[in-house]
């Protein structure tokens, strides 16, 4: 459609990023100009997060205040897609009379449609089979070129009790590693330097479409037909923690020493009650294997406070883990109550004050660990991906490969005397002086 612009609203999960990603490139072919400028656009498309109470709220802010541009601005239709759409379809239309289609997550390619039913007149709803819709497609890249996502499955089999993501994004299914290797040598032929290989649980890839978790494989075939230097795996869960697929990340100098291992909590009642796969043996045998086979990895992981029922002795046990643990990154979350989840219905629901106490408790806790680690790279040099000059701090700022895009911490430096100017993407050997909270400062050096 020549002359109409599209804005777009992305929110959530880089898993949902990558579906805006998909959804942008159908527009782009189908003649639609997209802008950055909101107040520009004749339609504004909001993909939305519906994983937690916070999540749906900003996703409804978001909405809130789009529609404040249709009324007083160019702004002539708004579409909602994402998680938001596909979970509250009923009550969406009927509470926001503004929204004029929505887009389920199993109906992306469909967004170019929906556009053009909205601006007939329209209003539309395109909710396809969520768990038999083709997956992939081409992306309009809204990550710098030069660190990508590559997503290889949808949805999730595991049924924790108070996760909706089984609900909204479907059953767990993987993408052939032939398409995802096309995928990742596109990536590559656009500067891609970091692919983070990402899913709801990144450690059974394959199990469906192989009848094995395919995880070292998939590695391995990016290996062979891409030089992408850096290959980081985020979402691994503890109890398939593979032997193979240890042995390729000590083995593989090109797969990052970093891995992403939500176990959400410690105390072996608590994980039954939340339907998680393994208690505390299998989380610290995985813990134990990774560090004693692939020296010097960066564990992050995720903990949830104040499930229902979780006693004060049951919180203190995890307390006492992470301080023996001791992991590089972690983050806490206050336990959220999700209708339509088994642990909805769970009796001893605990006060929300209770909860964000016992979450700032850990993150206090984590805090001084991430003082103490980070105290001790203090003069060691790192290589750091570059992203690239941040003039609000007058300073160039990167990632090692410690550092998750988006989730952790960042590396601010300035030249050493002799150096030439940095560009984005660019790999530079940075000395560490300084850090501040979970950033650290270094200065970049020769080599």
């Amino acid at each position: 459609m020549k002359n109409i612009k599209i804005g777009f609203v992305s929110l959530g999960c880089a898993k949902n990023q990558l579906d805006t990603e998909v959804m942008l490139n159908v527009l782009a072919d189908e003649g639609f100009e997209i802008t950055n400028e909101e107040t520009e656009a004749d339609v504004i498309v909001i993909n939305t997060c519906a994983f937690i109470t916070d999540a749906k709220q900003e996703s409804i802010d978001n909405i809130l205040d789009v529609a404040w541009l249709k009324k007083h601005r160019h702004l002539k239709k708004i579409v909602v897609t994402g998680c938001l759409a596909e979970r509250y379809r009923r009550q969406i239309f009927e509470e926001i009379p503004e929204v004029d289609a929505l887009v389920g997550v199993g109906s992306i390619k469909s967004i170019a449609e929906a556009v053009k039913r909205s601006l007939s007149g329209e209003k539309c709803t395109f909710f396809e089979d969520k768990n038999t819709s083709e997956l992939g497609g081409g992306r309009m890249l809204t990550t710098p070129p030069y660190a990508a996502y590559l997503k290889i499955a949808e949805g999730c089999d595991n049924r924790c009790t108070y996760c909706a993501i089984p609900l909204i994004r479907g059953r767990f299914r993987s993408r052939p590693i032939e398409d995802l290797v096309e995928e990742a040598k596109l990536l590559e032929a656009d500067g891609c330097k970091e692919l983070s290989l990402i899913a709801q649980d990144t450690s059974r890839y394959g199990l469906d479409l192989y009848g094995k978790y395919a995880l070292p494989e998939l590695i391995r075939r990016i290996c062979e037909q891409t030089s992408i230097p850096w290959i980081r795996l985020l979402y691994l869960y503890p109890d398939k923690i593979t032997d193979e697929l240890i042995d390729e990340m000590a083995n593989n100098d090109r797969v990052l020493k970093y891995v992403d291992l939500p176990i959400q909590h410690i105390n072996d009642d608590v994980l039954k009650r939340m339907n998680r796969h393994g208690g505390r043996e299998t989380i610290v045998g995985a813990i134990n294997r990774l560090r004693e086979r692939v020296p010097g990895i960066t564990l992050r992981t995720t903990v949830i406070a104040g499930f229902p029922g979780e006693t004060d002795e049951q919180y203190e046990e995890l307390c006492e883990f992470i301080k023996e643990t001791r992991f590089d990154r972690l983050g806490a979350f206050a336990y959220s109550r999700e209708e339509d989840t088994p642990a909805y219905d769970f009796e001893d629901q605990i006060d929300e004050q209770v909860k964000q106490d016992r979450v700032d408790g850990i993150m206090a806790l984590q805090s001084e660990i991430s003082e103490d680690l980070n105290r001790k790279k203090l003069h060691k040099t790192f290589k750091v991906l570059c992203e690239g000059y941040d003039a609000a701090v007058g300073a160039y700022v990167g990632r090692s490969e410690a550092d998750a895009p988006d989730v952790d911490g960042k590396i601010f430096f300035d030249l050493d005397r002799g150096q030439h100017l940095h560009k984005e993407g660019d790999f530079v050997n940075v000395r560490i002086t300084d850090f501040y909270d979970y950033d650290l400062v270094g200065i970049s050096k020769k080599g």
